[in-house]
C-alpha cells in the first residue's frame, strides 16, 4: 500500500511532482536553505560528553559519523537524557548506544517539498552531499558527507523570510 502513497513515493525518490497546487518554495532547492555547518561526533563520544558538547554549542542534535565517513544515526539531547534517566545507558556508554539509527537522507539538490514530506514524519533530515573518491589501485567509490541536519524549523524559516504574498 505504501505504492499507493504519494508522500511515501516522493520520498523515497520515486517521483517528483505529484501535488496540484505547489506552494511558490516547493521547487527550491535545499541549497537555499543556507544551512550552518553541523556538529558532528565520533562514535567513541561518551553520553556524557555528548550532552556537555550539546549543551555547551546550543544543539538539540547531532550527526554520529565514523571516521571512514559512514553515517550511524543521530543522537539527540532529550533522548540521551532520557535512555540516562531511565538507566538504559549510563553516562560512560559511548553515543552509539543511544543514536536514532532510522534517519532520512536529502541533498543539497533536492526539492524543498521532497523536503516537507520527509519531515511530515521525521523530526530532521541530514543533508548529505556526495563525493567521488578514488583509492591507490584506481578503483572509486561514493563517499556521503554530512552538509548539515535540517528541520521543519529551518524550512519554516526560509518560507516566512521569503513570502511572496
Amino acid at each position: 500500500s505504501k505504492f499507493l502513497n504519494d508522500k511515501w513515493m516522493i520520498k523515497n525518490g520515486f517521483l517528483n511532482d505529484v501535488q496540484e497546487h505547489k506552494p511558490w518554495w516547493w521547487n527550491f532547492k535545499v541549497q537555499k536553505l543556507n544551512l550552518s555547518a553541523p556538529l558532528i561526533l565520533l562514535p567513541e563520544v561518551s553520553c556524557q560528553k555528548a550532552i556537555e558538547i550539546l549543551q555547551e554549542k546550543g544543539y538539540d542534535q547531532a550527526p554520529v559519523v565514523a571516521e571512514s565517513g559512514l553515517i550511524l544515526g543521530m543522537v539527540t539531547l532529550s533522548n540521551t537524557l532520557t535512555s540516562v534517566l531511565a538507566g538504559n545507558a549510563q553516562f560512560s556508554d559511548p553515543v552509539t548506544k543511544v543514536i536514532y539509527d532510522q534517519f532520512s537522507k536529502i541533498s543539497l539538490e533536492d526539492s524543498l517539498g521532497k523536503l516537507s514530506c520527509i519531515l511530515e514524519n521525521d523530526h530532521f533530515a541530514i543533508v548529505v552531499h556526495e563525493q567521488m573518491q578514488f583509492n591507490g589501485n584506481g578503483s572509486s567509490f561514493v563517499k556521503q558527507m554530512v552538509f548539515g541536519v535540517v528541520t521543519a524549523m529551518d524550512l519554516l524559516t526560509f518560507v516566512s523570510r521569503n513570502d511572496k504574498k
